[in-house]
């Protein structure tokens, strides 16, 4: 749990959010909630959190993928709730993480240090999560079937995955795969240039 001002600062936190994120707390208090979230969380928190400032609006619930350290992710389920001081007026929000699965800080992420795909990848991928076949994949990038198939094959050993529909969900837990938008696009952070 944790305790944000009207700017999304964190004010102040307990002890299971600093284990959560794996920091001090030297390093996360005064800072923005969005350096502790995959950058996909900036799709939809951000409706939410203004949503909060209407006096109907008391809470809201939202699935993120956040920062672990600097080399890991974890998926969670964030629950945002308005502090009202007086006249009903925003004054600061309170928020509680709830890791999906604990075991999840076993698993390291795709660093967005490290990209992990290159252009051409990026593009596959995008295809197979939007329900797109190899032929059509092949059609629309000007490439062989085998050319797709190479590809995807590379892809299955990376993010070591077993089949197509693995790597789709694979994508989306390390947040390679943006969450809450359609089509589905990759960060550019994993991207190679």
């Amino acid at each position: 749990m944790a305790s944000l001002d009207t700017s999304l600062t964190i004010a102040a936190a307990n002890a299971d959010f600093f284990r959560q994120f794996a920091r001090p707390s030297a390093d996360i208090c005064g800072r923005s909630i969005y350096d502790f979230l995959h950058p996909s969380a900036r799709n939809n928190l951000p409706q939410h959190f203004t949503r909060l400032s209407d006096p109907r609006r008391a809470r809201f619930v939202e699935r993120v993928v956040a920062m672990r350290g600097v080399d890991r992710v974890f998926s969670a389920e964030i629950t945002g709730v308005a502090v009202r001081g007086e006249g009903d007026e925003l004054s600061g929000i309170v928020i509680l993480v709830s890791p999906d699965d604990e075991a999840s800080d076993a698993h390291p992420s795709a660093s967005p240090h490290k990209p992990l795909l290159t252009p051409l990848d990026a593009r596959i991928l995008e295809g197979i999560a939007t329900g797109a076949s190899t032929v059509q994949l092949a059609a629309r990038l000007y490439l062989s079937r085998q050319g797709v198939e190479y590809h995807v094959g590379l892809m299955l050993r990376r993010l070591k995955a077993p089949n197509r529909a693995a790597l789709v969900s694979r994508a989306y837990s390390t947040g390679i795969l943006t969450i809450g938008n359609w089509p589905p696009r990759v960060l550019p952070e994993f991207v190679k240039e």
